[in-house]
This record gives structure tokens, C-alpha cells and sequence, in this order.
């Protein structure tokens, strides 16, 4: 039997995209006294995160919160919006996007698969144009929904959705365009209303800083009304009794009321520095990752400047070397866990976390640990990623931390 109390001194460094670290605040918040989910008391909880949320996601209209991974909140999206054998657009960026193909196959939908063939279509956000060429295709509209991942999560690639909100409008097409941004709430700039997305897809262990547990739809009046007519079998992701009973701060079924708080104590943090702060915070620490990539003269996966993720950075390795067994040498050498290459790209990349609760010395002693472990395993360097990033950083600082004043 493995040894599951042993603990090497010192954090765990985990540099995965997600489930990123959860943070002393956070924990503490979930550790309050389980409530009454019927009293008073958590009704103010409810109003509170309900509230909350829309700033998040910057919307005007109801954000559904489940107690299930953004795996539920996929499900939910399709469920509350389609109805059996309906048509949907879905643009394959990564694994994720694959995954949720697969979902909306086994819910008895049609997808359709678009995107740039092979592993290229992995490297690059979407195009708009081939969705926009596709819709203007369908001119008897039986595409319902259009689906994409605004920040791949097994990639390290971003899309622009207002681009992709523009090339539904300009052929008048009546799909609902719904993105899955479970990796880059609160990492990646986001806007559901000023965006047009009728339905976002989110979740709690990336850019919120909560342990997994928590998903999210965001909804448009649009997907409301569409919802009212589908289909498809829903009972616990329906919208219509959730949003509801929500009014008053409830739920209709026993929400996860600890991670409620830890939810309110995130929302508190991030707004505390302010969201436009926090997603340049994430681009800086993206940069600097780039930059000591790019001095190892390591290939990064993501191939296009304007779409090089703030949440995580991929990293090729070269012909011959397994990136897993790189990741086995940092973890078990170094105490740090490192994102996999997950689908197509499985041994050929690493994937290096810098979201949530990160900071400038917390990527530099990720990129040491990265550059100790390629050492290990042989792979040639052309330079020093840290003293790159480190001096990337210096010269991008600005003051974080203020002393009290006298």
C-alpha cells in the first residue's frame, strides 16, 4: 500500500490549469459551520453569490450556479436548449472541444465538427470565417447552436468571441451561440452580454481559486425563451425552477452551501483588486512564461500571438522526448505537478499553469523547477527560460504589496 500521509516539506507546487490552488481565504471561508440551505441566513448567502456572479461574467441577466464540474454545466447548456436529432455547429480547438462533441452526441444531437485539419486546428483559435461560411450554408436554419471554447484548456489558446458573435450576425443566422469559458472566467477578459453569447459555461477550479464543485450557465433572454420549447430530457439542470427560486436566494434541490461561501470569499478577492487588474496580472504572467519558453528555444504549442492563453502556456518538446516522462522527473524530483498533453498532443507537450491565486515568484519558482526537470531529462537548452522570465518581470514590476501607513 502506497504511503498517503507522506508530505515532503514545503507546498505542493500545483501548476496545472486547473484545479488551480485554492487560497488561506477561500479555505477558511468553506470551513464556516454548515448552514440551514432552508433558513434565512442562507438566503442572504444566496442573494449575495447570485448577485455577485453577474459581475463575474459581466451580464445583466441570470447566472444558473449547480453544485456539479463544468462537465454538468455542459450538459445543462444542451439540455435546457435543444431537443432530440437538433443540428450544432461545434469547432474543434482542442480536447475539450472534442469532449463536449462527444456529449452532444450521446444526448442524441447531430454535431457537426469544423475547424483546421489535424494537429494545426489545435494550435489556433477559431476561425471565424469557416463558421460564418457554414451558416450562410444553412439557409434552412437547422443549425440550432453554434458551440466553441473560448479558452482551450489543453492547448493554451484563446478565442476572440466577439469576432466569432459577428460572424453569426453578419449572415442573419438564428443559432444561439454558446461558449465554454471554464478555464478563463476570471483569468481571461469575458463578456457574455457586451459579447451577444446567449449561454457560457464556467466552473469553479481555474480562475475562481475554488476546489472543483461549482458550475455555472449564464443565460441570455434569448436562451430563455429558446429553452421553453426544447426537448430534450432535463429534471435537475432545468433552468426554469432554479432561476426561479433563485429570486428569493434558494435553490430548489440542496446546493453545495460550504463552497457558497468560498464562492462569495473569491468574488470578495477578485473585485477587491478589480477585474481589469486581475486579467493584466494573468497576461504579465503569461508573458514572462513566453519569454523563458522562448529562451530554452522551446516551441510554444499555441502558434498565434493575438491567441497565446493568459491562464496557461503549452510546451512542445522536441522530436524524441516524451514530455510526460519530464513531468514524472519535476514531479517527483521538485514536489510540482505540471498539465499533460492530453488528445492529440498526448507526450508531445507539457502544459504550465499560471491562474488564480499566482504571482510573479510563484511562476519563477515554477519556470525553475521546469528548467531543473528538462535538465534532467537531457533536453537540450539554449538558454535560461528564468533568467529570461526573471528579467522580463523586473522590467514590467510594479509595486503589489503597500506598507501601513504612520
Amino acid at each position: 500500500m502506497p504511503n498517503l500521509n507522506f508530505h515532503p516539506a514545503g507546498r505542493h507546487f500545483l501548476q496545472i490549469p486547473g484545479p488551480s490552488p485554492v487560497p488561506d481565504r477561500i479555505l477558511r471561508a468553506i470551513s464556516y459551520p454548515t448552514i440551514d440551505h432552508r433558513g434565512p441566513e442562507f438566503g442572504a448567502l444566496g442573494r449575495q453569490v447570485l448577485a455577485g456572479i453577474k459581475k463575474i461574467f459581466k451580464t445583466e441577466h441570470p447566472v444558473v450556479i449547480y453544485p456539479a464540474s463544468g462537465t454538468g454545466a455542459w450538459e445543462a447548456a444542451l439540455a435546457n436548449t435543444m431537443s432530440p436529432g437538433d443540428a450544432v455547429l461545434m469547432y474543434e480547438t482542442g480536447h475539450f472541444a472534442s469532449l463536449w462533441k462527444k456529449m452532444a452526441e450521446r444526448l442524441g444531437l447531430e454535431p457537426e465538427f469544423i475547424g483546421l485539419p489535424g494537429i494545426e486546428g489545435w494550435r489556433r483559435g477559431v476561425q471565424a470565417d469557416l463558421i460564418e461560411q457554414r451558416l450562410k450554408a444553412d439557409s434552412a436554419h437547422r443549425i440550432k447552436a453554434v458551440c466553441v471554447v473560448h479558452n482551450e484548456t489543453s492547448t493554451g489558446v484563446t478565442t476572440d468571441i466577439a469576432v466569432v458573435r459577428r460572424a453569426i450576425d453578419r449572415v442573419g443566422h438564428p443559432a444561439l451561440l454558446m461558449v465554454d469559458t471554464i478555464s478563463g472566467l476570471a483569468s481571461a477578459d469575458y463578456r457574455h452580454d457586451e459579447w451577444g453569447v446567449d449561454v457560457t459555461i464556467s466552473g469553479s477550479q481555474k480562475g475562481l481559486m475554488l476546489p472543483p464543485g461549482i458550475s455555472f450557465n449564464a443565460l441570455s433572454p434569448k436562451a430563455l425563451a429558446v429553452s421553453r420549447a426544447a426537448k430534450l430530457p432535463k429534471a435537475f439542470w432545468a433552468w426554469d425552477e432554479i432561476v426561479e427560486m433563485n429570486a428569493t436566494g434558494y435553490w430548489p434541490y440542496t446546493p453545495n452551501t460550504n463552497l457558497l461561501y468560498g464562492l462569495a470569499e473569491a468574488m470578495d478577492m477578485l473585485l477587491e483588486e478589480g477585474m481589469d487588474h486581475v486579467f493584466a496580472r494573468h497576461q504579465r504572467l503569461a508573458a514572462a512564461c513566453r519569454e523563458g519558453v522562448r529562451a530554452w528555444g522551446l516551441e510554444i504549442q499555441c502558434v498565434e500571438e493575438a491567441c497565446h492563453s493568459p491562464v496557461l502556456t503549452g510546451v512542445m518538446m522536441p522530436t524524441g522526448v516524451d514530455a510526460d516522462q519530464v513531468r514524472k522527473l519535476v514531479y517527483e524530483n521538485f514536489n510540482m505537478s505540471l498539465g499533460a498533453g492530453l488528445g492529440k498532443l498526448k507526450s508531445r507537450m507539457f502544459r504550465i499553469g499560471h491562474l488564480g491565486e499566482c504571482n510573479d515568484l510563484t511562476l519563477m519558482a515554477t519556470l525553475s523547477g521546469c528548467e531543473m526537470g528538462l535538465g534532467l531529462a537531457g533536453v537540450p537548452l539554449q538558454g535560461s527560460g528564468v533568467v529570461a522570465a526573471m528579467s522580463y518581470l523586473q522590467a514590467t514590476a510594479r509595486p503589489v504589496a503597500r506598507h501601513p501607513a504612520k
